[in-house]
């Protein structure tokens, strides 16, 4: 795992950790190579104690906190909906300019 998440940083591929193990693998990606943390994503942080302090470390904020212990890769599956409407309100969405907006009315 810890080479997937170096290999897909390398090829500026994001990933979303899910819970304990493939965020410790992701920790260690990171300790051999910093820069792979402009790729990851936390999809949930997960109820074992160390879990928090690999986010920390890591200084990734989970995008799910539900208290899950689920496994599979729950967390993963349940963030990736909101990660990609958030690229798609990022990359579609209107700027005042495009919408022709030129000021704020009263």
């Amino acid at each position: 795992m810890v080479g997937l998440v170096l290999g897909a940083a390398r090829y500026r591929i994001p990933i979303v950790t899910d819970g304990f193990i493939s965020t410790a693998a992701a920790a260690l990606a990171y300790a051999v190579e910093p820069r792979v943390k402009d790729y990851l994503f936390a999809g949930h942080r997960a109820e074992e104690p160390g879990h928090r302090f690999l986010l920390e470390y890591l200084r990734l904020d989970p995008i799910l906190t539900l208290n899950m212990r689920l496994g599979e890769g729950t967390g993963a599956v349940l963030a990736m909906p909101i990660i990609e409407s958030a690229l798609r309100l990022y990359t579609e969405m209107a700027t005042f300019a495009s919408a022709g907006v030129s000021e704020a009315r009263e």
